[in-house]
């Protein structure tokens, strides 16, 4: 009998020992086996569009203040996420700097433009903007080139919206007489549209250009005109700009350089307060100054020039040449 008990109590005491130890062979087994990857993250696919763009804000938004109400400004980030993207053309060239975005609330007047709200301003080259659902005018500008959309932003559905500005750059080189580069700061040109309007006049789309700057532009026909100096000498020219490309225009002038005298005899000291006026052989006024010894940049070509002093007028007719440098005395006697 107690040959029996004991056979009892050892297989109870075996069983016990193989429960105890059954789960941590199952908690081992299970550290073992791989873990899951994450949820939510996919692999990038290295011939993805470029269009595809992660949905992560990266522009600066303004923070809302008290005083101001974010369900209408637009400003709040409740709002359902819309990416911006610039192309120079329509083959997909991004634009990756120097572009300016400016978002407007449509204001409901089609014909009122001033209704429109401007709600965010970003300079980052492909901003994820986060607009509450309705109706937006957005523009691109990138230089002087630029592209104005409407777009419908719904809830909750996210959008890419591209902007094909069919843009390309300017950039000037001014040369004088013999193949001369310009002075630094000599040269500026204005640059304006090739069509004229019914008066025969060109709309001016920039002012006071500097030769060697980049100038973005709209792709299309433009007509330059550079001067060197402050008067007559003068280069005009039309040019072409092509979407993504750098139109580069060499300009050479024509030009010389005069200094007037007011004397009293020839040689002597220059009279101080002199009021110089400088016409062409035609009679039109081609440039003005102040001083006893101004100098002017003209083109090749005949001229008069009047001097004011004391009350009375002097007056000389000369001539210039290319590349002259020269000086012109008026004798009051």
């Amino acid at each position: 009998m107690r040959a029996i008990w004991s056979l009892l109590h050892w297989r109870a005491m075996l069983a016990l020992a193989l429960v105890l130890a059954s789960p941590l062979v199952m908690a081992d087994a299970h550290a073992q086996q791989p873990a899951a990857e994450p949820q939510g993250i996919e692999a990038l696919d290295p011939g993805a569009d470029l269009l595809r763009l992660p949905d992560t804000p990266n522009t600066t938004v303004v923070p809302w203040t008290p005083s101001e109400r974010p369900g209408k400004s637009g400003k709040d980030r409740n709002g359902t996420s819309v990416t911006l993207v610039a192309l120079l053309t329509q083959d997909g060239q991004r634009i990756d700097s120097g572009v300016v975005w400016r978002v407007y609330k449509d204001g409901g007047a089609s014909d009122d433009p001033s209704r429109n709200v401007l709600v965010e301003t970003s300079r980052e080259a492909s901003p994820v903007l986060r607009l509450p659902a309705g109706d937006y005018y957005i523009n691109a500008a990138f230089g002087r080139a630029h592209l104005t959309r409407r777009i419908t932003v719904k809830e909750g559905v996210q959008s890419v919206e591209p902007f094909v500005l069919n843009a390309g750059g300017l950039r000037l080189k001014a040369m004088v007489n013999d193949g001369e580069p310009a002075p630094p700061n000599s040269v500026r040109y204005d640059v304006f549209s090739d069509e004229r309007d019914q008066f025969g006049n060109r709309t001016r789309i920039l002012s006071d250009a500097r030769p060697g700057v980049i100038i973005r532009l709209s792709s299309g026909i433009y007509h330059i005109v550079s001067t060197y100096g402050g008067a007559n000498a003068r280069v005009s020219a039309d040019v072409t700009v092509e979407a993504g490309k750098l139109t580069e225009v060499t300009v050479t002038h024509s030009a010389a350089r005069v200094t007037f005298k007011l004397v009293t005899r020839a040689g002597g000291e220059a009279l101080p307060d002199t009021q110089w006026r400088i016409l062409s052989a035609s009679g039109d006024v081609i440039d003005e100054s102040v001083g006893a010894l101004p100098s002017h940049i003209l083109a090749p070509g005949k001229y008069t020039v009047t001097a004011r002093s004391a009350g009375q007028v002097y007056r000389r007719e000369f001539s210039l040449e290319k590349g002259d440098a020269t000086e012109i005395e008026v004798v009051t006697q």
